[in-house]
């Protein structure tokens, strides 16, 4: 079982390309590139009542890249709605090594001290490529994909690519565009090669001048007391995604 070289994973993402593998225990990965892709439009994101209200109860805390290994291991994880996984060990380990680079990044949602829901992807540019997510809460994982959302709103960001549609993500206001559509959207994202695998993640691709941590400057400025060290209250999450829709 061979090793991904993350530079090769880097390329990959900024030509279109990503990897899967048929089981968690299949010995080889292989590379997919969809006709017809996944993207979230961020000014699209559908708010519903119901999650707004979620985002207010109080009854969640999220935070970012604090617990990104469990994130992972729990999307690999069976689950009532997943049987199967495609995150074999040879992904994982790729995700983790580019998450040590500054690459990867995970969103997570807590239930007191339970981690309750996440998601985890890939950063490039004015890119996000949202790899997996899992729930083991009711809204939980629509509460890190809001989380993520107001996050990229924040920073600047342009394209968040969801790979497939689901109908849980169609829900959440994903729509399906052809592969030349994509690429372009892409190119206007991410348009340089990315470096190699040992540089610093600011040396990324950006045609677009993306900022991961403009949001938890914006919520640390907004209400201290909710927001610290990457992570607070979904109620900053609500007013973000209100002002900015």
């Amino acid at each position: 079982m061979s090793a991904i070289d993350p530079a090769l994973l880097l390329r990959a993402y900024a030509s279109g390309i990503f990897p899967m593998a048929d089981s968690a225990d299949a010995p080889e990965v292989y590379w997919v590139e969809p006709e017809r892709r996944g993207i979230l439009p961020l000014d699209r994101f559908h708010l519903s009542k119901s999650l707004a209200k979620t985002l207010k109860s109080g009854g969640f805390t999220t935070s970012v890249d604090r617990a990104f290994t469990d994130v992972i291991r729990l999307c690999g994880a069976p689950a009532a709605d997943r049987e199967a996984t495609w995150i074999n060990p040879q992904i994982r380990d790729a995700m983790l090594e580019l998450h040590q680079l500054g690459y990867a990044h995970s969103v997570e949602v807590w239930e007191g001290d339970g981690l309750v829901g996440g998601l985890y992807g890939v950063r490039l540019g004015g890119a996000f490529f949202g790899e997996s997510m899992f729930s083991r809460a009711n809204d939980a994982s629509k509460v890190a994909l809001a989380h993520l959302v107001a996050r990229m709103r924040c920073g600047g960001f342009k394209l968040l690519d969801c790979q497939f549609i689901t109908p849980h993500l169609a829900s959440l206001g994903a729509i399906e565009i052809s592969q030349k559509a994509y690429l372009a959207l892409l190119d206007s994202v991410v348009v340089s090669p990315p470096p190699s695998a040992g540089a610093p993640a600011s040396g990324a691709a950006e045609s677009v001048s993306a900022d991961w941590s403009a949001f938890d400057l914006w919520a640390a400025a907004a209400a201290p007391d909710a927001w610290a060290d990457g992570g607070g209250s979904p109620w900053l999450i609500w007013q973000s995604l209100t002002q900015t829709s």
